[in-house]
Order: C-alpha cells, then structure tokens, then sequence
C-alpha cells in the first residue's frame, strides 16, 4: 500500500476518498447527537433526504459544497469546523 501512495494520482484519489468518508461520518454523527432523522435534518438544511443519505454513505462521487455542510451543521445546532493537518518536521 504504502508503494502506491507514493504515486501522486493514487495519493490525491486516496485522500479524497478519505475526506468523503470523513464527512460522512461526521455527518451521520451530528445528526443522531441532534436526534434528527434524515428527513428532519434535510428539511432542516434546506435540502433533500436523498442527498442527506448519498452524504452519509461515503460512497457518492460528489463532495458536498461547504454552503451546503455549514447549514448542515447549524440543522444540527453546530458549527462547520475546517483545518488542515501536518507532518511533524524533523528536527534538523
């Protein structure tokens, strides 16, 4: 595994489906921590059940826009948090 990560077009591929698998967890947790059904939440979020369920699953090509995951987010009386991770440098 860690061979084809090394390949750049493998390792962008990876992340991205890593990051749609994040958000779908993330997703599916904030709606049960609200107690909110799919319905309830893609009312609540201006949207439909369908894509609140294509979310969910991970499996959906398209990642959600973060209009999209921000009202999301205040659906389920949250906040939309964005960061970035980093290797630790080496020390020299």
């Amino acid at each position: 595994m860690n061979k084809l990560l090394k390949d750049p077009s493998i390792r962008m591929h990876f992340e991205e489906e890593r990051a749609k698998t994040e958000i779908a967890m993330a997703v599916r947790n904030a709606r049960i921590h609200a107690g909110l059904t799919q319905v309830e939440l893609a009312k609540a979020a201006e949207t439909t059940q369908a894509v609140i369920s294509r979310i969910e699953s991970g499996t959906d090509s398209r990642v959600p826009s973060l209009l999209l995951l921000a009202r999301i987010a205040a659906a389920c009386h949250g906040k939309l948090m964005f960061g970035f991770e980093f290797k630790k440098k080496s020390a020299a």
